[in-house]
């Protein structure tokens, strides 16, 4: 299963980003495919977080408009949420221990570490510091 990682999720959003046609065609890619594809919970936290700052948009959309993008990805072919399970402290501390990871990157520990809890093989994503977790088949459709 392929998961999709918060900045693919932003470009997707925020038209005004040069990589906002890129990032949609590439979702849509994934759901034309016809397999299940899945959103860590970690990544909608943080595409809430990231495009409701007013201090880096001033145009920011509020909470309602939010909820509501959240609402139609629920829609979605194939979309699986997926989230921490009972085993995640067992992945994320295999995970911590073999990349020696700190600082804010234990943020993209904890999305390997649901990934890798919930059978995903492979993250969609432009960011890529996600190549120092073993096992996790990194992709930027970009």
């Amino acid at each position: 299963m392929i998961a999709v990682d918060t900045n693919l999720l932003v470009y997707a959003h925020l038209e005004r980003l040069d990589r906002h046609h890129q990032a949609r065609a590439a979702i849509a890619r994934l759901i034309a495919r016809g397999k299940p594809w899945a959103i860590p919970w970690p990544c909608v936290h943080e595409f809430l977080a990231v495009v409701s700052n007013r201090k880096f948009h001033l145009d920011a959309p509020g909470t309602r408009e939010l909820l509501a993008v959240v609402d139609r990805w629920h829609q979605a072919p194939g979309l699986r949420f997926i989230g921490i399970g009972d085993e995640h402290w067992t992945h994320l501390r295999r995970l911590l221990e073999r990349s020696d990871v700190h600082g804010g990157q234990v943020h993209d520990a904890r999305i390997a570490a649901v990934c890798e809890e919930a059978g995903v093989t492979e993250l969609w994503t432009a960011d890529r510091d996600f190549s120092r977790f073993p096992g996790l088949r990194v992709h930027n459709p970009l």
